[in-house]
């Protein structure tokens, strides 16, 4: 017998317990409460968490977040588990992640089958053991340098993240994506989750973690301008944000890309990613405030 349950202060562990069982299809979920935590005021990381629970122990649950992503891992219960925190959340939805035949069936739970969508596309996960990270020689030659940006360099960036958004997710370029890249910018600089490469006193790519774990990281947001490609120059920059986590004591790093970006697999797979045999569902909704 099953029961659904919004989690509270005081489930964090039972939570962790559930989700350490699926670990490359659940970093936003367990980055995500250890930075909200499980009270839902709409602050960034926060959201309301249903939860199916069996025989004390919890075997799904459905997040729905500060920005509007509906975020699952329900193996079983996933129909429950989703209705229930959309109705309770209150909040529209932008879209959804998790694992990509669950985010096909919430899509169908929530009756959005035919919503239009700027994305929508189950994306090959890898991983690194970071004891396994091979360094680019401009790197290892210092050729290249890797570092955390310099405010005057925020402009740059926040061009970069809307041309990222613009590509890779299909967004539309609006004033409204443009402050929501200044204030992940902003944020990301707090707390020293993202990295610039400099060639020649340039900046020439860069990089983000969007769920970060003392043992783990996950990558996102890559971006090298069009121009410079074909240059090593995302594997460097995704080289160098690992090292410093490594020196956190980090010991692995997860990322997620499309299946069309042969260009994004080979330089993963050229620092020492490979393919873990998942997939990762990511939908984007049409005219939502998600980027």
């Amino acid at each position: 017998m099953r029961t659904l349950r919004t989690l509270k202060p005081g489930d964090e562990m039972l939570l962790e317990n559930f989700l350490l069982q699926h670990p490359d299809t659940s970093m936003f979920l367990r980055s995500n409460w250890r930075e909200g935590g499980l009270v839902d005021r709409g602050a960034r990381f926060q959201g309301t968490y249903i939860a199916a629970i069996a025989n004390a122990d919890i075997v799904a649950v459905a997040a729905h977040y500060w920005n509007e992503m509906v975020v699952v891992q329900a193996p079983v219960y996933l129909q429950e588990v989703v209705q229930a925190v959309v109705a309770e959340s209150h909040r529209p939805i932008s879209g959804i992640a998790g694992p990509a035949t669950q985010v096909a069936a919430t899509k169908t739970a929530l009756g959005l089958a035919n919503r239009p969508t700027h994305l929508d596309e189950s994306e090959i996960l890898f991983t690194l053991n970071l004891r396994d990270l091979q360094i680019p020689p401009a790197l290892a030659s210092a050729n290249v340098k890797c570092r955390l940006p310099q405010k005057e360099e925020f402009d740059l960036l926040s061009e970069w993240c809307v041309a990222y958004n613009v590509e890779s997710l299909r967004q539309a370029e609006t004033l409204e994506l443009r402050l929501s890249c200044d204030r992940a910018i902003e944020a990301r600089q707090a707390t020293a989750k993202h990295w610039v490469l400099i060639a020649e006193n340039t900046p020439v790519a860069y990089t983000t973690f969007n769920a970060c774990l003392p043992d783990i990281v996950q990558i996102g947001g890559v971006w090298t301008p069009p121009a410079l490609r074909g240059n090593g120059y995302a594997k460097s920059v995704v080289a160098g944000s690992l090292l410093a986590a490594r020196s956190q004591g980090v010991e692995r790093a997860i990322l997620f890309t499309s299946r069309e970006n042969l260009a994004a697999q080979a330089a993963y797979r050229g620092i020492g990613f490979q393919a873990t045999g998942e997939e990762f569902g990511l939908v984007l909704f049409a005219n939502s405030s998600q980027y």
